[in-house]
């Protein structure tokens, strides 16, 4: 059961990274800063859910260490701070390309 997880992990981990780099080469050749804007909040989150899959993937490949305990938390919450940063980013440009932006 142990090793199912690990595989899901890294295989959540490749999709999140292709994912991050798509849409931070789409971003990047958006000409509205609007569009430009959304992708970088969906990149944002993409890769704070990357951080965290591989938070926990080193839980369950490394035990008991304090320096893994720690960096294991650390980018944890590095992860769900860039995933709540991507969020309020793209609610702030969702808000502002319907129109209702303040």
């Amino acid at each position: 059961m142990i090793m199912l997880i690990k595989y899901l992990l890294f295989v959540l981990l490749v999709v999140f990274m292709i994912s991050a780099a798509m849409y931070s080469f789409s971003s990047r050749r958006a000409a509205d800063p609007l569009i430009k804007g959304l992708k970088r909040s969906i990149m944002n989150m993409l890769l704070g859910a990357m951080l965290v899959t591989l938070s926990l993937m080193s839980m369950f490949i490394f035990r008991g260490s304090t320096l893994n305990v720690v960096i294991e938390a650390a980018f944890l919450l590095l992860g769900i701070f860039n995933i709540f940063s991507g969020l309020r980013s793209h609610g702030y440009y969702s808000r502002l390309r319907s129109g209702s932006g303040s």
